[in-house]
Formats: structure tokens, C-alpha cells, sequence
């Protein structure tokens, strides 16, 4: 009830709808009518004149839903037009991912399913940029080699589209970059104002052994200057891991007809350390993750710490109908005086 009188301007006025049903009893109360003994009725009938009895009941029916739409008029109702205007200030991020070899490997998915790190980094990923509506992010993947997958934008659609097409393979250059990889990073953020978020979130598994440019630490502090904050996340267990082989050109792992993987070569771990002293560095945190599970932890952490402010602005605006509402109840006026002109009731 209280959501339909919000939209009458003055809602209030709708109780003057109560006194038309006293004033239709008042008019069909019965009293006694007026009567001449005469011997014979008949001896009226040349005096006397026609009229139709059911007029007064439309006529009284006419006016009281004349009066209706008048009242509901004088309350003023309209429709109203909410414009929502979000304002917000987002968090400009880089996501730095690794596509290098040693993400085949088959460990973080649990006993009971068998999957690569990358296949686990994907999902995740494009579940935190599916979860940052007002940011704008980017994306840099590397291996031996640092590549722009994208520049900062607000088509989220589009950087998770580009993470669903990248494999393991997708770039030719075998190795770890990591230091010119978040260098690249940090180059595309240098132009932004001074007083913006600016974040780089590093996912790796391995140990720089390809940069050359730039190397991490120096990387991180580069990022620092520039007012940039550096989350890193190790992936992978702290001991040597088996890599299976797989088709470089499709990331596919060859299996046997039985389902199973055949070993290809043994990986050491990431150079944890050196991505703890690169987050320290550069204002941020450094975080561990061995399965899915503390993965989507991690991002989740990431996405608290990072907050976007977002002011609401609504503005409503009202289209009126008080003038239907007159111009009906004048109407039904004009047909009940039309109907005492045309159809007089007995007096």
C-alpha cells in the first residue's frame, strides 16, 4: 500500500474517496414519498408525462465516478523516472601472468582432479576480472619473452576472452621473464595520474633466468617510484615437479588410451624469496598458492585489499496524470447533464 500512495504527489487526498459511498447511501435512502388517494389511477394518465426511473440510478453512478477521477486528480498521480549515475573510482590493474612451460604442470588441482596450473590460473583469473565491474584492467602474459594481451580498458569481456584463447605454447620463446614482463606492466601505467590506484598482480611459478633489460627487483622498484603497488603469487609446491608432455601448439597433454600422462622433464620450484623482497618492494604482499582453492583465496584477498569507491547518484523524475484524470471526471460530468436534459427523472 505504501509503494502505491509514493506514487501520488499528494497522497493524502485519496481518503476524500471514502465519503462517496456515505453520499450514494445518503442518496438511496429510502423516505416516504408523497401520495394522493385517487379512486382510480387511470384518471392521471392524460396529466401525466413519461419518465425513465433507471436514470437517476446511472446518473448517480456517472457522478460518483466523476467525483472519483476528480479526487484522484487532486492527488496528483504520476509515474515516476528513477536515472541512476554510478561514480566511481576504480583501481587501475595489470595482471601479469605466466605462460611459460612449467605451468603444465598437473599438481594444483586435487586428487580427484587432474589439471594444469594454467588451467587453474584461467579459471580464476576470469572469475576476479568478472568480479571487478567498475575497474579498468589490462593484461601482460610472458615466458621467455613479455607480451601486451592488453591495455588497461573497461571490456572486461574482451581481456577474458583473450585469457580463454592463450595456451601453454602460445608463445615461442621458453624461458621466464618475469622482470621485464612487469616492467611492460609498469610502462603502461606510467602516464596515469599520480593520485590513482594503481596495482600489478604477478602470477608465476618459476625463477627469472630470461631477463635481461630489467631484471625483478629492479622491476619492483621501478613500480614503486611510479606509485604502483605489486601484489606476487608463487604458484606450485616448494619441491622439483614433474611436467608431462604436451602439444606445443594446442597446450593439449598427450595421454595413452588408458588416460595416462607420460613425464617429460622435472621443474624446480619459483624462486620464492625474490618474489617476497619484489612485493615488498613495491608496497604489496606476497602469497602462496598450491591448489585452486587458496588461488581464488588469494584473488579474493587481493580484491578487499584493492576496494573501489563507488558513489550512487539517483535523480527521479515524475510524469504526471492529474490532466487525463480531470478531462475524465469533466467528461462523466458532461454525460450525467446530458442525461438529465435527455432523460429527466420523475421529480
Amino acid at each position: 500500500m505504501t509503494e502505491f500512495l509514493g506514487e501520488f504527489e499528494t497522497p493524502w487526498a485519496l481518503l476524500l474517496l471514502a465519503l462517496l459511498p456515505l453520499y450514494a447511501w445518503l442518496r438511496g435512502g429510502r423516505s416516504r414519498s408523497s401520495a394522493l388517494l385517487y379512486p382510480d389511477a387511470a384518471l392521471l394518465t392524460p396529466v401525466s408525462r413519461p419518465v425513465q426511473d433507471g436514470a437517476g440510478a446511472l446518473r448517480l453512478f456517472l457522478r460518483l465516478f466523476s467525483a472519483a477521477a476528480l479526487i484522484v486528480a487532486l492527488a496528483g498521480p504520476r509515474t515516476p523516472n528513477r536515472e541512476i549515475e554510478r561514480e566511481s573510482e576504480g583501481v587501475d590493474i595489470m595482471l601479469v601472468v605466466d605462460l611459460s612451460w612449467s605451468m603444465m604442470a598437473m599438481d594444483m588441482g586435487g586428487q580427484n582432479r587432474e589439471v594444469t596450473r594454467w588451467e587453474v590460473s584461467q579459471e580464476v583469473i576470469r572469475e576476479f576480472i568478472a568480479n571487478r565491474p567498475d575497474d579498468r584492467l589490462g593484461a601482460v602474459v610472458f615466458s621467455g619473452k613479455p607480451y601486451l594481451l592488453s591495455p588497461l580498458t573497461v571490456n572486461k569481456e574482451w581481456i577474458q576472452a583473450g585469457i580463454g584463447r592463450l595456451h601453454i605454447g602460445s608463445i615461442r620463446e621458453t624461458g621466464t621473464a618475469i622482470g621485464e614482463a612487469v616492467a611492460m606492466a609498469v610502462d603502461r601505467m606510467k602516464s596515469l595520474p599520480r593520485k590513482s590506484s594503481k596495482v600489478i598482480i604477478l602470477l608465476t611459478d618459476g625463477d627469472d633466468n630470461m631477463s635481461k633489460a630489467i631484471l625483478p627487483l629492479p622491476a619492483a622498484e621501478l613500480a614503486h617510484a611510479l606509485g604502483v603497488r605489486l601484489y606476487a603469487i608463487g604458484l606450485g609446491k616448494d619441491e622439483p615437479t614433474v611436467l608431462p608432455q604436451f602439444d606445443v601448439s594446442t597446450g593439449k597433454v598427450y595421454r595413452d588410451v588408458l588416460g595416462r600422462t607420460s613425464p617429460m622433464q622435472t621443474i624446480n620450484p619459483a624462486n620464492y624469496e625474490m618474489l617476497g623482497r619484489m612485493a615488498a618492494a613495491a608496497d604489496g604482499r606476497f602469497y602462496r598458492a598450491l591448489d585452486r582453492a587458496q588461488l581464488a583465496k588469494v584473488y579474493d584477498e587481493i580484491g578487499r585489499l584493492e576496494r573501489t569507491e563507488v558513489r550512487i547518484r539517483e535523480t527521479v523524475t515524475y510524469d504526471s496524470h492529474r490532466q487525463a484524470w480531470i478531462a475524465a471526471g469533466l467528461l462523466l460530468l458532461l454525460v450525467e447533464l446530458a442525461l438529465a436534459i435527455i432523460r429527466p427523472r420523475a421529480p
